[in-house]
């Protein structure tokens, strides 16, 4: 990397002077403007550098006229994840280094240019899959792009997570050196906390101690909530503030998000900012060149305000949070005793009711009780389908069947304060035992326009739960109280992908996976090999089983859902002429794995295809005592 030394820390240098002495006015939003132009919201906005370069360059002029002495580069989604999804990642440094130019042939003397960089777009961990080494890495190759183009400062803006910003902080340092200036800001919920529930002053007192010049608040719910968020930070730092609020909430009229703030509105908050002590102020979603004029207006007018720092040496905050001893897993449930004590167990899954009638699967339940299955695993949305709440099934189940539930649990149709609050709502009616899934996306099911949600993953819910069970929130907040919920993981013995399927497998192990089930396996030599592989995590396993009911059914096996069949297996279901004795072969199957199993794992979990569930207890009886 070649850093163009004498204009980029020159620039750093004078900018830095600049807050010690005056307010620094920034440019209003970007994408907003570009909306309004025409650009599809489908469309790869940072892209536009390349395809589209005077209409950006337009945007930036604007809001030069408008007085913005800080224009922010099209860049915000410029880093490879974001990229990737539309196909440009190789054109990264070519769209950061455009971005840059555009900005600065716009900016002239007149404004500071400040590389914009957003958040990946992914979970990292502990809630996702990407690490924080590689989303850091991620952070820099955009950095040293736009160092390499040779920008004033840094805007990092719009993070919702603490940990992706101190990874996109730390790279952007490592990229730039000590000399740059770098302006970190969150946008945060209504109450001034982040997404996942960290507080305002957790946020403030470590941004504290990275190394960042100033911080602040953008985006958010608008003006109104950044300057209340603004002024609880105020205690916990002396670093120079920065808001750049969105224009409010947007409405939908006639098809089109509306901002509704008007540029007087905003311009009243920026003087409120400005007397709290503000050094950056400007504008996110919403805002537009009309108003950064009234704003920057407004600065113009007013003399800077010098915070008050008599509060800053405060006292010392509460202790570092405690997490409570876990409930040791033999005493979460039935289950866990079982799993504890190294007992087999098997598992029978029956699906919710597609209806509000549960009485066949209550009976399904029944029975294998009577038949010496110990639990009845419920699936949650299968196949991304609309059926009773799995939850719900489990309470009937266990009310009536009076047979422990497991409750698979997927993170497709919730958001994290979803996730939590039917987590606690569980373990309180005494579902406790879980496996954390991902879950299909919708495009599977029979409503594949419906929308997902994904704020995590199966590695993210595996974390949540662990946090729940030692009483901690997902923000890491205590809540004088912990759950008990036996928390168990999916695994993947015939993946395509077996070095990612086990990498995934690591980070479950460590989020604080207790048991795990596997999906249907037909190949038991892959079970054997997975088995081997994962040895050293000395987890109790569950293989998935699965009696098939014809030929076509192990076509879709191998073709549609990818899980290994035996060609012996194919060849003894395709001989099999009619209906009942393809059932009657599949079970036999079914019987033969099960045997050879036992040996292998900690219990089985028995498919009831299409609700047959006496196939799955005929296949059990093979299992022996248990």
């Amino acid at each position: 990397m070649t850093v163009a030394e004498p204009l980029t820390f020159t620039r750093a240098a004078e900018f830095r002077k600049k807050l010690e002495a005056k307010i620094a006015v920034a440019d209003g939003a970007m994408g907003t403007m570009l909306y309004a132009k025409g650009i599809f919201i489908n469309r790869c906005f940072d892209e536009l550098n390349l395809s589209a370069p005077q209409l950006v360059k337009e945007i930036h002029q604007e809001y030069v006229r408008a007085g913005a002495e800080v224009l922010e580069t099209n860049t915000f989604g410029s880093n490879r994840v974001r990229l990737a999804a539309f196909g440009f990642a190789e054109k990264l440094r070519a769209i950061n280094t455009a971005g840059v130019r555009l900005a600065r042939e716009a900016a002239g003397e007149k404004a500071f240019v400040a590389g914009a960089m957003g958040p990946l777009g992914t979970q990292i961990e502990p809630l996702g899959p990407m690490s924080f080494a590689e989303a850091r890495a991620v952070f820099r190759e955009q950095a040293e792009a736009l160092v390499d183009a040779q920008v004033d400062l840094f805007v990092l803006e719009t993070f919702y997570e603490l940990s992706e910003l101190r990874e996109a902080i730390f790279a952007a340092r490592e990229a730039a050196g000590p000399e740059m200036v770098i302006i970190a800001q969150v946008t945060v919920n209504d109450d001034g906390t982040l997404r996942d529930g960290t507080s305002t002053t957790t946020f403030t007192k470590s941004l504290n101690e990275w190394p960042v010049d100033a911080m602040g608040v953008n985006c958010s719910a608008g003006p109104k909530v950044v300057l209340e968020t603004i002024e609880k930070m105020i205690p916990y730092t002396s670093k120079p503030l920065s808001a750049m609020p969105n224009a409010g909430q947007p409405a939908t009229i006639e098809g089109r998000n509306i901002y509704l703030c008007s540029p007087e509105y905003m311009a009243q908050y920026a003087r409120r900012f400005l007397q709290a002590g503000v050094r950056v102020v400007g504008g996110c979603c919403g805002t537009t060149p009309e108003h950064i004029k009234l704003i920057s207006s407004e600065v113009r007018s007013l003399q800077p305000v010098q915070r008050k720092t008599t509060t800053v040496t405060v006292e010392e905050g509460k202790p570092e949070v405690k997490r409570l001893a876990k409930v040791p897993i033999a005493e979460k449930s039935q289950l866990g005793a079982k799993l504890a004590a190294g007992n087999f167990v098997a598992f029978v899954e029956i699906l919710p009711p597609r209806g509000i009638d549960a009485s066949k699967e209550i009976a399904g339940a029944r029975l294998c009780k009577e038949n010496g299955i110990d639990c009845i695993n419920v699936p949650d949305g299968p196949r991304a389908s609309a059926r009773m709440s799995a939850q719900v099934t489990c309470q009937l189940i266990q009310q009536q069947a009076d047979i422990e539930a497991v409750l698979h649990f997927c993170c497709r149709d919730r958001n994290m304060l979803s996730i939590q609050s039917e987590l606690l709502g569980a373990h309180t009616v005494g579902v406790r035992n879980l496996i954390c899934i991902t879950g299909d996306p919708p495009r599977m099911g029979t409503y594949p326009d419906a929308t997902a949600v994904f704020d995590v993953d199966s590695i993210g819910l595996t974390n949540i739960v662990n946090n729940l069970n030692q009483g901690l929130d997902i923000g890491g907040n205590p809540m004088g109280s912990q759950t008990s919920l036996l928390i168990g993981v999916g695994a993947n013995p015939g993946a395509l992908n077996m070095d990612e399927e086990l990498r995934r497998f690591a980070w479950k192990v460590e989020a604080g996976a207790e048991y795990v089930v596997t999906q249907p396996v037909f190949d038991l030599d892959l079970l054997e090999i997975y088995l081997k592989k994962t040895e050293q995590y000395k987890l109790p396993f569950i293989c998935g089983i699965w009696p098939l009911t014809s030929f076509r059914n192990a076509e879709f096996m191998v073709n549609e859902l990818r899980v290994p069949v035996p060609q012996e297996y194919m060849d003894r279901m395709r001989r099999a002429d009619s209906a009942e004795k393809a059932r009657a072969e599949g079970i036999l199957i079914g019987r033969e794995m099960a045997q050879r199993a036992r040996s292998m794992v900690q219990g089985a979990q028995l498919s009831a295809p299409f609700g047959r569930y006496e196939m799955a207890v005929q296949v059990a009886e093979a299992l022996g005592e248990r």
